[in-house]
């Protein structure tokens, strides 16, 4: 279980919020760039039966079927981002409530039983791709006073633009680890990666380790 543990988190380790709330506002944007490049490439040539599959709870990779993870990824994305631009535009802002579990039982990820919808993940992982890119950009313009300004959350009460965004880190990165670790049960382990052409780019799924 260890190996697999240290082979998932070449790609994209478990994240700590501890770790994440201590970062400065910059090095919080840099790591927020880092969306798609957190998930196994070979997530695109999965075929239908793969992403479609659910999992039990003792495969230890999470019960969402790979279709529905990357969906509700993207719903993610539009929702935290959108929270976070309100907060900064309106005075204390209400912050509505998602129920990211009806999006699930309404079938519009296609994993549903009785639904006729099977939506492509291409589009749902250009979605991830830009929204982020898109308030990654809002993000890295704002003073402290822009950072430290609050919405009312209906359960959790006020919440800062900061939080959500050490929220939307987290929360990519830690379902990206247990997608990851579904495509490895899938079609085993991810192959060594080449080396970039500059030999330093320091991406972890990069072979040149950084050099």
């Amino acid at each position: 279980m260890q190996a697999t543990e240290s082979k998932l988190d070449q790609i994209c380790p478990k994240p700590s919020m501890r770790k994440i709330r201590d970062l400065d506002h910059a090095t919080l944007c840099s790591r927020m760039h880092l969306g798609l490049e957190c998930f196994d490439p070979r997530v695109v040539e999965l075929d239908n039966d793969q992403v479609s599959q659910a999992w039990l709870d003792d495969a230890n990779v999470g019960t969402w079927p790979i279709r529905v993870l990357i969906g509700h990824l993207a719903d993610a994305e539009v929702v935290l981002a959108h929270r976070i631009r309100k907060i900064i535009a309106e005075d204390r802002p209400t912050i509505h409530l998602w129920d990211e579990h009806a999006f699930i039982d309404g079938g519009i990820y296609g994993c549903t039983e009785g639904s006729n919808l099977l939506p492509p993940m291409g589009g749902d992982l250009a979605m991830i791709h830009t929204s982020r890119a898109w308030l990654v950009a809002l993000l890295m313009q704002l003073d402290d006073e822009q950072w430290n300004r609050e919405g009312l959350h209906p359960t959790n009460g006020p919440m800062s633009a900061r939080t959500i965004a050490n929220y939307h880190c987290w929360h990519l990165e830690h379902h990206a680890w247990y997608l990851n670790a579904k495509i490895e049960k899938l079609v085993g382990p991810m192959p060594e990666p080449e080396p970039c052409s500059d030999q330093g780019c320091g991406k972890a799924s990069c072979g040149c380790k950084g050099g």
